[in-house]
């Protein structure tokens, strides 16, 4: 059992019989009443994100996730399968337990599986990802960095904002956690 007081971005617990993984906490202390912790998590096996306020102190049972390295190989239908890059098992998950990481998952990509006591929940995707810029409009010469933005659509289908001077075939750099563009890839 832990304390919310210790509550980190990314630790999971395991409370009302669900799995959740913290996504923000925030320690408040109002001038008058007892302190208390708001957060928000994600429910491991729905993917649904709820927003909970804990008493300051409240215990809550800490879950021990596994994480196995494994390769994204490719979709079966509605499952895709992913393979032990050590053990050459393979897993399939179903779509609708990996529907946001979905649009930056390319085939061959290394990503981790998630399991608790042996039930695989889901994948947990690298900070960032490097993809490919497929349709876009053109940048105008004389564009900087500090202008304007555009959409653009990378090689997995997903779409992000991007600054002016992306062109067709660039490579960028994309935080998965907020699906945004950081840099062109060197």
């Amino acid at each position: 059992m832990i304390s919310v007081n210790d509550f980190k971005t990314g630790l999971t617990i395991e409370f009302d019989g669900n799995l959740y993984r913290v996504i923000e906490f925030q320690h408040v202390k109002p001038g008058k009443g007892a302190a208390f912790v708001r957060s928000k998590l994600r429910n491991l096996r729905s993917g649904s994100v709820n927003e909970r306020t804990f008493r300051a102190g409240e215990k809550v049972e800490k879950a021990q996730i596994d994480t196995r390295k494994m390769q994204y190989l490719y979709a079966n239908g509605d499952m895709h399968v992913f393979m032990d890059t050590e053990s050459y098992d393979q897993v399939e998950l179903p779509e609708t337990s990996i529907e946001y990481e979905l649009k930056f998952l390319k085939e061959n990509m290394e990503l981790s599986i998630i399991q608790y006591k042996g039930e695989t929940l889901g994948v947990e995707l690298p900070n960032t990802v490097e993809l490919e810029v497929i349709e876009t409009e053109p940048g105008i010469k004389g564009d900087t960095s500090g202008g304007g933005s555009k959409t653009a659509k990378l090689e997995t289908g997903v779409m992000v904002t991007v600054p002016l001077f992306i062109n067709v075939g660039d490579r960028l750099i994309i935080n998965t956690s907020e699906g945004a563009y950081v840099s062109r890839a060197q």
